[in-house]
């Protein structure tokens, strides 16, 4: 496996909406590379879990204005991707 494909994919993202989405639509949501376009995306998730993509959907998540203290900053700029696998497939995240 090149490791140009895990550059791309950085975690999966565990929440109960994701794990919902997981269980009900057969979607998987991941952080993302935020430079990494669909195309890519799909090609390093098929790589790395040997699966067969149908769909990609990505978001640009926003910093966020946080305070610590008298301290003021913005949370890091993020990119998600929720993928749609193929019937029939599925991707153990533990």
């Amino acid at each position: 496996m090149d490791t140009k494909y895990l550059e791309i994919i950085k975690a999966p993202v565990i929440t109960e909406k994701a794990g919902s989405l997981a269980q009900m639509k057969n979607q998987y949501v991941f952080k993302v590379d935020s430079r990494a376009n669909k195309t890519e995306i799909k090609q390093a998730i098929e790589k790395i879990f040997k699966v067969k993509v149908q769909e990609i959907r990505t978001i640009n998540v926003k910093p966020k204005k946080r305070r610590v203290g008298r301290y003021t900053g913005l949370t890091n700029r993020t990119k998600k991707a929720i993928v749609t696998l193929a019937e029939g497939q599925s991707i153990e995240l533990n």
